[in-house]
C-alpha cells in the first residue's frame, strides 16, 4: 500500500486554460497508508476527474502525484499498482465467480496454489464461497458488484484500491449491506481505499476521513464528526446533514450577529470584517422556547423519530428538529439556538472562533 501525496494539483480540458477553466483547482492533499477516505461531493465538483488523475487516466495541467516518495504523475495506470472499482460491475459474465476473481492474478503469473489460497480467502471475506463456480452471468446485481470489488482486492500489491460511486446501480434496501462489507474488509485488509460518492450517507458510513469538494475546491477536510459538529463552509453545512444546516443572513454590528433584528449569541468572537454575512446553525441545535427569535410555523413534517418543524422569521425560513410538535400552520413560535453551536460566516467560511 502506499501514502498518496497531491501537490498543487490543478486540471483543465482546454489547452490554453484561463482560471475559470480549471475543473480542479489548486489543490494538495495527502492521504496516509492503510486509510479508508471519501471523496464527497455533487455531480460536476470535479472528483471523477481528481479520481481518474489519480489513477493515471488523466495526466494533471499542473502539480505532481507521488506515491509514498515515488513520483508517478507520468506513469501509465499499469505501472501504478492501482485497482479500481466502477459504478458498472466489470467482470466477464461468462466466467464463473472463482475464475473472475482469479483473473488479476493468473495475467500477472502468479502460480497457481496462490491464486486458490487467495481466492478463497476473498471469497471467504464476501460471503461468496457458495457461489465459487456460478457463471457470473446468474448473479445478482449486488452479488456481481461484490465479485467487482473481490477483483479489485485479491492483488496483495495493490498501492490503493478507489472505489467510483460503486453502489449507484444497487437497490437502496441492498446498499447498506454492501456499505457494511466494503467497511468490513477495509478492517480486514488494511488497504488504503479511496471511495468516489455524491452520498453522503455512502461517504459517512464509510470513510475515517472524508474530502468534501465543490466546483473543483477543497472545501473541508475531516471525520465524519467534524463535517457534522464544525462546517468550515457553509456548503459543507448544507450539503451534509439531512435537513442540512440552516443558513441565514446576518449583519453583524459591534462584533455581535444581529438577525432580523434581533441579537443572536455565538459560539465565540467573530474574526474579520467585511463580505457576506451568514448565521449557520443545524435543525438539531433550534429548539422551540418560551423566549427567543419569533416565528411563524409554516409547516410541521413528522419523520418518525422526530420532528422537522419549519417556521418563518420575516422572509427567512429556519428549520428546528424535535421530538414532537403539534403547531398548526401560522402559530406564532419563539426560537432557541444553542450557542455553542451558531456560528457566523463570511463568503462562506466561517468566522468565528471556537470558545474553548
Amino acid at each position: 500500500m502506499a501514502k498518496i501525496t497531491l501537490k498543487n494539483l490543478r486540471h483543465a480540458y482546454a489547452p490554453n486554460p484561463t482560471p475559470e477553466d480549471y475543473v480542479l483547482k489548486e489543490i494538495d492533499l495527502s492521504w496516509q497508508d492503510g486509510g479508508a477516505y471519501a471523496l464527497l461531493g455533487p455531480s460536476g465538483c470535479g472528483k471523477s476527474t481528481l479520481l481518474n488523475i489519480i489513477s493515471g487516466l488523466l495526466t494533471p495541467s499542473d502539480g505532481r502525484i507521488l506515491f509514498d516518495d515515488r513520483d508517478v504523475t507520468d506513469l501509465p495506470p499499469d505501472q501504478r499498482n492501482i485497482a479500481q472499482v466502477f459504478q458498472f460491475p466489470v467482470i466477464y459474465d461468462t466466467m464463473t465467480v472463482r475464475d473472475n476473481l482469479a483473473f488479476p492474478l493468473r495475467n500477472r503469473n502468479v502460480n497457481e496454489t496462490k491464486i486458490a489460497e487467495r481466492v478463497a480467502e476473498i471469497a471467504e471475506m464476501l460471503d461468496v464461497t457458495e457461489m465459487l463456480d456460478i457463471r457470473a452471468s446468474h448473479l445478482s446485481p449486488d452479488n456481481k458488484q461484490k465479485i467487482s470489488m473481490g477483483r479489485g482486492l485479491v492483488r496483495d500489491d495493490v498501492n490503493v484500491v478507489m472505489f467510483d460511486e460503486p453502489l449507484t446501480v444497487i437497490d437502496p434496501h441492498l446498499k447498506w449491506k454492501l456499505r457494511s462489507k466494503l467497511k468490513e474488509l477495509h478492517q480486514r485488509v488494511r488497504a488504503t481505499m479511496i471511495y468516489v460518492t455524491h452520498d453522503q450517507t455512502e461517504a459517512l458510513t464509510f470513510a475515517d476521513q472524508v474530502v468534501v469538494m465543490q466546483a473543483g475546491e477543497i472545501v473541508q477536510i475531516g471525520s465524519p464528526v467534524d463535517l457534522f459538529e464544525r462546517p468550515q463552509h457553509t456548503f459543507v453545512g448544507h450539503f451534509i446533514g439531512s435537513p442540512g444546516m440552516n443558513i441565514l443572513p446576518a449583519t453583524v454590528e459591534n462584533g455581535r450577529a444581529i438577525f432580523e433584528g434581533q441579537p443572536v449569541t455565538l459560539e465565540g468572537a467573530v474574526k474579520g470584517d467585511g463580505g457576506r454575512t451568514e448565521i449557520g446553525i443545524r435543525p438539531e441545535f433550534v429548539s422551540l422556547a418560551d423566549d427567543g427569535v419569533e416565528a411563524r410555523v409554516r409547516k410541521v413534517s413528522d419523520v418518525g423519530r422526530h420532528a422537522i418543524v419549519e417556521s418563518m422569521v420575516g422572509d427567512t425560513p429556519v428549520k428546528a428538529m424535535v421530538e414532537e410538535a403539534h403547531l398548526e400552520q401560522g402559530a406564532l413560535v419563539h426560537l432557541a439556538f444553542k450557542p455553542d453551536q451558531t456560528r457566523l460566516y463570511r463568503d462562506g467560511w466561517i468566522s468565528t472562533e471556537a470558545t474553548p
